[in-house]
Order: structure tokens, then C-alpha cells, then sequence
């Protein structure tokens, strides 16, 4: 029977969030309720807040999750109760022509759970990306859970559905990092730290990571960084190319997302480079089409989404697992990174060969799923009431406001 738990919500654009009773229905086919241990709060969550995402309040928040599965529905075969979960954004198909290419990150046709959680008076609830997080317990498609080793601490584990995976997709999946490669990362939270280590397994030999914050830029040298830069007391275009023999690297990316860093991002990249954004919102629109057109018509390297689905995050888990990469530094509360999930390339992809119209290019940005996030700190459903009121909104600021670029 349905169950009564409780969860944080957004009622409307810019109103205090609020904990508050929600209801969890039995799950239908191919779906799965799962008891929430630990999840992330990210900057996406307040943009959901704030209206960036849509208007289809109210939200349950939270997205960057881990959790045990109570229930499954129907038809479930791939996770089972009791099984330790991570939780993807979106559950992929495995049948359009982006999965049988082997691509799923481009699936072109995910999907969540049928069923809506709702509020006591039956009003439905949004959940953030799918996933809705913030609550005791959440209800998903059974094909959005991930299993993993339950021996992995839950803040850990929760931090690979979403920073994690997005910082070292950038590096390897997007941006395509092999031996041998330069590479920089701009920024360097929890997203920023995750491809900076994606870089090094990939095989970089030199390794750039820029930051304001003395303290990331330390523990981005413990990830595998070979050089540093402060953007605060140093040129961070002419230091990524003297770290780069002049040249700039074979792959920028840019882990803050705000126009100034994508523009250092474009410039710091060799001729032939390529610049990778893990960011969302009105960035490209901000800095306008140029620096896009340029890019995609001359040299084909703008790339866009991360990794996601199941093997994806499975093979996140065993490099943790596996390798010598400290995971639990990105899980530090102090840190924070943004992430990318972009249905861009596939919409581009679309319209033929580049050089693209501004038109194109906004029509881009609203079809793909931008989102942005920046990781603050891991989070137990035991201390939802700490998200209460506008202390989420608080802390992204606060956060913002120390990493001032």
C-alpha cells in the first residue's frame, strides 16, 4: 500500500523550500521505490527552486542519490530488494540508435517512473530529474538504479550519480582524453576533481587544474594535476599554454561554467583542441553564438554530455573500487563542482554539419536536458530539516561567493 514519508519540496519560483509529508505509491511495472541514504545537494536543485529548469511545480529536490531498494514492481529483474543503489537521472532504452551505436549518454528516448508521488491532497509532485531525493524514501524506474558494492560508503556512492560522473565523463567520454594528452580543468570542486582524476586514468601526461582556492588546487595535485594556477593572481590562458609548450592543451575543460571561464576554456585550447563544458543554463547565450559558431564550424570540437546509465556508473564504482583514486576527497562537504547532462550533440547531430545559426543553437540548448549542479555537501535524509527555508539557497551562495570568479 501507498506510504507516508517525509521529503523537502518547492512549492512555487523562489519560495522557501519545505519539509513536508509526501506519499510514495506502490511501484508499477518496471519500477522501483528505494529507501534513500545519502544524497548530494547540488545547484540544480536550487534552479529547480528559482524556475531555471520549468515551471511544473511543486518539485520534490535532490537527485544526487543513494539508497537501498525496498520494492520493485513488475517486470524487474535487473535489481532486486535489498540491493545498494546508485540512481541515474534517467532510465535508458537500449533499443534507438543511439544506445545500439553503444552511446547511451545520447539515448534518445529515457524515461522515469510512470507513476507520480504526490502530496497528502493528491497534488503531484515534479521530481528533480526524475529522481526526487530530499525524501526518506523515492520512487524511480527500476532501470534508473544502479547496483553497486554495498561496502562503499553511501555519501561516496551518491556523489558518482551525478558530479562524479559528470567530471570524469567530461574527460573520458567527451572530451576523449588519451596517452599522452594535455589536459586543464577549470575548476575544481567536486566535478572539477573527478575529471582532473578522469585525466590521469585516461593517461594525460600533463595535467593543468586552475581554481581560486589554494586548498582545491592542493588536493587536485593529490588527484594526479601536474601544474596549478590561481585565477586570482595569475593569467589563466597564457599559464595553461606555457604549462603546454605554447600550444594551449589538447582538452580544456571548463567545471565552473560561468562565461568568463568558458571563454579562458576556448582560448587555453590548442588549434585543434577541444573545449569541454560541464555546466548548464544561459551561458552559451550569454557570451552569445560567436564563440560557438567559431568552434563547431572550424574545428568540429565543441562536445557536449557526460556519462550516464548503467555501465557507465558501474565502471565508475570499480575504478573507485579498483584504483588508488581517493574518492572520498570529492566527497569532502566543503567541495562543490558543477555537472553537464546535455542532449545538444544529438539535436545538432540532427541538423546536419556545422557551421550552426544562432537559431539552431538556442533551439539546442532548450531541447537538450541543461542542467547544472553544483555539489555542496552529501546528505542524509536524517537531516532534511537542516534544507529547510531558504538555507539551501544560503549555502550556493555562500559557496558562490567564496569561489568568486
Amino acid at each position: 500500500m501507498p506510504q507516508q514519508v517525509s521529503g523537502v519540496i518547492a512549492r512555487s519560483v523562489g519560495a522557501p523550500v519545505e519539509l513536508v509529508t509526501i506519499v510514495i505509491p506502490d511501484p508499477g511495472p518496471g519500477e522501483a521505490v528505494v529507501r534513500i541514504q545519502a544524497c548530494g545537494v547540488c545547484h540544480t536543485d536550487l534552479h529547480y527552486r528559482e524556475g531555471g529548469i520549468n515551471d511544473e511545480f511543486p518539485f520534490l529536490l535532490g537527485h544526487e542519490a543513494s539508497g537501498i531498494v525496498e520494492a520493485i514492481g513488475s517486470g524487474v529483474s535487473d535489481v532486486a530488494v535489498g540491493d545498494f543503489v546508485i540512481l541515474n537521472w534517467r532510465a535508458v532504452c537500449g533499443q534507438c540508435r543511439s544506445c545500439q551505436k553503444g552511446r547511451p549518454q545520447y539515448c534518445f528516448n529515457t524515461h522515469n517512473a510512470k507513476q507520480r508521488m504526490t502530496l497528502l491532497d493528491g497534488t503531484e509532485l515534479s521530481p528533480a530529474l526524475g529522481i526526487g531525493a530530499f525524501a526518506e524514501k523515492t520512487l524511480v524506474a527500476a532501470a534508473q538504479c544502479t547496483k553497486v558494492d554495498p561496502t562503499a560508503s553511501p555519501a561516496v556512492a551518491g556523489l558518482l550519480g551525478c558530479g562524479v560522473m559528470a567530471g570524469l565523463g567530461a574527460a573520458i567520454n567527451t572530451g576523449q582524453i588519451s596517452r599522452g594528452d594535455s589536459a586543464a580543468v577549470i575548476g575544481c570542486g567536486g566535478v572539477g576533481a573527478a575529471a582532473i582524476a578522469g585525466a590521469k586514468l585516461a593517461g594525460a601526461t600533463t595535467i593543468v587544474a586552475v581554481d581560486v582556492d589554494d586548498r582545491k588546487l592542493a588536493t587536485a595535485k593529490e588527484l594526479g594535476a601536474t601544474h596549478t594556477v590561481n585565477a586570482k593572481t595569475e593569467d589563466v590562458v597564457e599559464m595553461i599554454r606555457q604549462y603546454t609548450g605554447g600550444n594551449g592543451a589538447d582538452v580544456v575543460i571548463d567545471a565552473v561554467g560561468i562565461p568568463e571561464t568558458w571563454q579562458q576554456a576556448f582560448y587555453a585550447r590548442d588549434l585543434a583542441g577541444t573545449s569541454s563544458l560541464v555546466r548548464a543554463g544561459r551561458i552559451l547565450l550569454e557570451m552569445g553564438p560567436r564563440h560557438v559558431v567559431i568552434k563547431l564550424g572550424e574545428f568540429g570540437a565543441m562536445l557536449f554530455s557526460n556519462a550516464e546509465g548503467a555501465d557507465a556508473e558501474q565502471t565508475d564504482i570499480d575504478i573507485f573500487r579498483c584504483s588508488a583514486w581517493p574518492l572520498e576527497v570529492v566527497a569532502d562537504p566543503t567541495g562543490a563542482g558543477d555537472t553537464f547532462l546535455g542532449g545538444m550533440a544529438g539535436y545538432l547531430a540532427a541538423q546536419g554539419p556545422p557551421p550552426y545559426t544562432a537559431d539552431v543553437l538556442r533551439q539546442a540548448i532548450v531541447q537538450g536536458s541543461i542542467l547544472a549542479s553544483f555539489t555542496c555537501e552529501a546528505f542524509s535524509t536524517r537531516r532534511l530539516e537542516a534544507l529547510t527555508g531558504d538555507d539551501l539557497a544560503e549555502r550556493v551562495r555562500l559557496y558562490r561567493q567564496a569561489t568568486d570568479w
